[in-house]
């Protein structure tokens, strides 16, 4: 593989938890190859510890603004928020391909299923993705949206036993509302991607690979 750029792919966690960058990082390995273009996963220290409500994700989006405006040797950037803050704002200050995690988990799962279903990591957050979905014009393909039973922080979604049976028990009301693909709908879920799959019997989809793959195309497909 001999990329067309060595400009790297910049994958943003907008929030300040550091361990869910290193998440972030570990999804990204299978896409770490000879000859692509690199991976960088950074954090916004100055960011709260999740983007879970409106302001959060007003605060995100110029802080994410910025940062594509500034960093000037990007070949891509990812904005690793299901609730892609400021995506919009970024590709108006910035000429490199932005994707949001959202964007490309739905197309990635609408690739696999005629309906799709959606684990979200709060209740709260489920209004601002359902919007987003009508935007796509694609709410009519999602069987369900479905959030954790209990309260868990965006870094333990994705690790332990105890956020793995809160995901376990939401996938299995997403199968029974007919989706015949999930995404997983926040970047910390990531660690229990195979093991889900697994368990449910139908393609679980991280939405953050799903972004990685679009922007590795994009970087080697454009001249």
């Amino acid at each position: 593989m001999i990329a067309r750029t060595t400009a790297p792919i910049v994958v943003v966690n907008p929030n300040s938890d550091a361990t869910v960058t290193t998440a972030l990082s570990v999804a990204a390995e299978p896409f770490r190859m000879p000859g692509a273009p690199s991976i960088e996963c950074v954090t916004f220290d100055d960011g709260p510890p999740g983007i879970l409500t409106e302001l959060h994700v007003h605060e995100a989006a110029l802080r994410f603004g910025q940062y594509a405006a500034e960093r000037r040797d990007a070949g891509a950037f990812i904005c690793a928020c299901y609730s892609q803050p400021g995506v919009d704002l970024a590709r108006s200050l910035t000429t490199v391909p932005v994707f949001g995690i959202q964007d490309a988990g739905v197309l990635a799962a609408l690739a696999r299923a005629d309906r799709f279903g959606v684990i979200a990591v709060a209740q709260g957050s489920i209004p601002r993705h359902l919007r987003h979905l009508r935007r796509m014009g694609v709410e009519h393909r999602l069987a369900a949206e479905v959030a954790l039973a209990e309260p868990i922080s965006v870094a333990e979604s994705g690790r332990g036993e105890r956020s793995l049976a809160l995901l376990m028990r939401a996938g299995a009301e997403l199968v029974e509302a007919g989706a015949g693909a999930i995404v997983l709908g926040c970047a910390g879920m990531s660690g229990h991607k195979d093991r889900l799959a697994a368990e449910l019997g139908l393609p679980v989809i991280d939405p953050v690979q799903a972004a990685i793959g679009l922007a590795l195309s994009s970087l080697l497909t454009t001249p």
